[in-house]
């Protein structure tokens, strides 16, 4: 054969076997247009929202984790956190780039399943975190045992008011796990064990605007309220307002969930009892923590509980609090 048929002829092969090696990783779970085969893998968290500071902290902890564990981390979330659409939306374009693992935190927890499947249908391994999702695709969550942690907010609310008296709930969602769960588990403690403690009214918003004016309307219909529980950030923050704005302080008891800047300056100016912290940046750390094993094939537990914390006045500065509040 001649000397410039045989190159030919090898550079074909060469080319042909490139093709070939090209079609079978692409059928690989992990792999895509994205780069998520290549050297460093390639992990994308879609969260429930991202302006709040408690998602900025689930962000810091999985770009944590992307450093340690030497991936790719992206972190998006929707602008506002009841906005399931856009979610849906960002969970699509994220599965088209197909990465090596995905971090789920639904808004709704069943909005999501038919992307879901497509996800394990491509093979894409799914890592819920925060709040579940109503499917088996996801192989774990990582989150707060959000039934314990209201129940612990529900028995310090009991201990502020006297155990006995009329509250009302302010919660950030009916559709999301945790907002059902931070509701449950308040609701069901005060059934159980607190026989003279009523639950006169529950409205349902995560923004602070629209807390506000809930609570205002609450606090006016029922005069004799002694506590209001709102189980997020925003929540939390909007009945504070409505407190202030109804000239309520000292008078009615606040209880929150989570810890942003505000909800900390309002439990050291007297203007909440306390609430619950979780432990954000221990979520998105264990979250990627968990698509990284996933993706070296190793098995994980079906839940992973990332713990939580009541604080108030008393141990706000503790070491053990400080670590875990986001401001």
């Amino acid at each position: 054969m001649h000397r410039k048929a045989f190159t030919a002829l090898l550079g074909a092969t060469v080319l042909t076997l490139a093709l070939g090696a090209c079609s079978d990783t692409a059928d690989q779970p992990g792999s895509g247009a994205s780069g998520g085969s290549g050297k460093q893998p390639y992990v994308a968290l879609i969260s429930k929202g991202f302006r709040h500071q408690f998602w900025q902290a689930v962000k810091a902890g999985a770009e944590q984790a992307g450093k340690e564990f030497n991936v790719k981390v992206t972190f998006e979330g929707a602008q506002e956190e009841g906005n399931v659409e856009q979610q849906i939306q960002l969970l699509q374009t994220v599965i088209d780039k197909h990465p090596d693992a995905i971090g789920f935190a639904a808004i709704d927890s069943q909005a999501a399943g038919p992307l879901m499947q497509q996800a394990k249908s491509q093979k894409i391994p799914v890592i819920a975190f925060d709040s579940g999702v109503d499917s088996d695709v996801p192989i774990t969550t990582a989150s707060t045992d959000n039934l314990a942690a209201a129940a612990e907010a529900a028995k310090h609310m009991a201990d502020k008011i006297g155990h006995e008296g009329k509250i009302a709930l302010v919660i950030h969602d009916q559709t999301s796990v945790t907002g059902v769960q931070r509701r449950d588990g308040f609701v069901d403690y005060m059934k159980k064990n607190e026989p003279k403690i009523q639950i006169v009214d529950t409205q349902y918003s995560g923004d602070p605007l629209k807390a506000t004016d809930l609570a205002k309307a609450m606090i006016t219909a029922n005069p004799d309220l002694k506590g209001i529980y709102g189980s997020n950030e925003g929540a939390a923050i909007g009945v504070v307002h409505a407190v202030q704005e109804k000239g309520m302080n000292g008078k009615l008891t606040v209880v929150g969930f989570d810890s942003g800047k505000d909800q900390i300056d309002a439990i050291k100016a007297g203007n909440m009892a306390g609430a619950i912290t979780q432990n954000p940046v221990g979520i998105g750390y264990e979250t990627v923590k968990a698509a990284v094993a996933v993706i070296k094939g190793q098995k994980v537990e079906k839940t992973i509980d990332t713990g939580f914390y009541w604080y108030d006045k008393t141990n706000i500065d503790d070491p053990k609090i400080s670590a875990v509040l986001y401001q």
